[in-house]
């Protein structure tokens, strides 16, 4: 060809194999450079987190915050004791991770083993410096693992596992052609389920009330329970008057026929006690401390009533009984003979005699001053009472009597009458004559040496008082 100037045009060079495999090379860097930046991970900050066990975790898996990625699984390994160390790979944006971050291993769903991640929960922002360097640990105290269902399955021994497989066959066989009326049942838990909603939203309407209810709720449960015997005799009585009740079918049937006329009038007698009832307001308020004192009182008064049960009915006996000597009745027609020598006054032996019980009160009158005036010698009557009537004691020697000598100031005399001695002279006399200020005794025959050695006397004491030990006579000598 010729262009238009006479020249010939050259035909259009094509692309070589060179310049196709560099636009090839530079494609391939591209994808792989954004691969990089994509599974990279930021700037590489990595931390180790401890866990019991890996929980079937693999490499690439997930690293989770909040529900958004935040890292890669870069690597494991098995400590010497059997853990593992999992190496996470954090993304820049969540890079350092605070002090306090927790570390679970979850599962996506129960369908595949493989979907394993783990999800970090990132404590409150921390105090300045406390940040997981790189490289740094997250310990085992601070880490959750998986708990896979066969290991949920696993604690159940076989026979147990057994009986959780016939209990879902069970239900299977329970609905298993019943699916429709099933169904059709079902349509009638949403009113109900309705109803509780609306039940739980009035007692959400005025908390304070619902709470005063629980709490008094709890302490009328907490005294029936401190009760519980009582109670248990209250329902036992009321067994068995229900029983009693349904023994007496006949009666029990008139009762109830006869029941309503007896509310009627029992309504009309209510209205009639409301003004009565006011009145007793007062004294129901002023009886509340008397009634918490009663309370020890009724108590005690619960086994006598008890006990008074045989003393009850032999009285009621006594009373209905009829015949000679059986009627309360006839004992009070003795009465009367009673009065008659008791009280009233007749004329015996030509005289007005008083009745026994006159009589008696004007001896008593009589009496009383001269029972006042031997009143100061009741310790010396029953002095000499107990004197007389005992001899002396005995012991292993024998029998033994104590006497015990009085003297004073005007018994020493010195051979002279006691008018011839002066004052001066019995005073020293005495003083030379008896032991004063002499606190303690010698011991006595049937007295045995005390534990505490309080009647023990020491050789010296023995010598002052000229005592000795021997004298003890008890058979029991040193």
């Amino acid at each position: 060809m010729h262009g238009e100037r006479g020249k010939a045009v050259q035909p259009a060079r094509r692309p070589s194999g060179v310049t196709r495999f560099a636009a090839l090379a530079a494609v391939l860097a591209a994808a792989t450079l954004a691969g990089l930046l994509l599974f990279r991970g930021g700037d590489g900050y990595t931390v180790t987190a401890r866990f019991i066990n890996a929980g079937q975790l693999v490499k690439g898996n997930l690293v989770d915050v909040g529900g958004t990625k935040a890292g890669v699984v870069k690597d494991f390994s098995i400590t010497a004791n059997g853990q593992a160390d999992v190496v996470l790979q954090i993304d820049e944006k969540y890079a350092p991770l605070r002090g306090g971050t927790r570390a679970v291993i979850r599962q996506g769903g129960q369908a595949s083993p493989a979907n394993r991640y783990v999800q970090l929960m990132l404590p409150p922002e921390p105090q300045a410096g406390n940040r997981i360097r790189d490289g740094g640990r997250i310990g085992i105290d601070m880490t959750t693992t998986n708990v896979d269902l066969d290991q949920f399955f696993n604690i159940f021994d076989r026979p147990t596992r057994k009986a959780l497989q016939d209990f879902y066959k069970g239900g299977q066989r329970q609905y298993a052609g019943r699916a429709e009326a099933a169904n059709r049942g079902l349509r009638y838990l949403s009113p109900q389920l309705a109803a509780s909603s609306r039940l739980f939203r009035e007692l959400r309407h005025d908390p304070p009330v619902l709470e005063r209810f629980l709490v008094d709720s709890s302490r009328f449960v907490t005294a029936l329970s401190s009760r519980r015997d009582d109670l248990s005799a209250l329902i036992a009585n009321l067994n068995s008057t229900t029983r009693g009740l349904g023994s007496e079918e006949a009666a029990l049937a008139e009762a109830i026929q006869r029941f309503p006329p007896f509310l009627r009038q029992a309504n009309s007698t209510y209205v009639n006690l409301r003004a009565t009832l006011d009145d007793l307001d007062p004294l129901v308020e002023a009886s509340k401390p008397v009634a918490r004192k009663l309370r020890p009182y009724l108590g005690e008064l619960r086994p006598l009533a008890r006990d008074a049960v045989p003393t009850v009915r032999n009285l009621r006996a006594a009373v209905r009984r009829r015949g000679g000597a059986n009627d309360l009745r006839e004992l009070q027609q003795t009465y009367p003979e009673l009065e008659q020598v008791a009280l009233v006054e007749r004329r015996r032996n030509g005289a007005n005699r008083r009745g026994a019980f006159p009589e008696l009160s004007q001896a008593l009158r009589d009496s009383a001053p001269i029972i006042a005036h031997g009143r100061p010698y009741t310790v010396d009557l029953f002095g000499w009472f107990d004197d007389f009537s005992h001899t002396g004691a005995g012991d292993a020697l024998g029998s033994f009597s104590r006497v015990q000598t009085y003297v004073n100031a005007f018994s020493v005399q010195n051979g002279l009458p006691t008018s011839l001695v002066p004052l001066t002279d019995r005073t020293a006399l005495f003083r030379r004559t008896a032991r004063l200020r002499q606190v303690k005794r010698c011991p006595g025959g049937a007295e045995e040496a005390a534990a505490d050695g309080s009647n023990v006397l020491s050789a010296q004491e023995q010598r002052d008082l000229d005592c000795r030990e021997s004298d003890r006579a008890t058979g029991n000598l040193p």
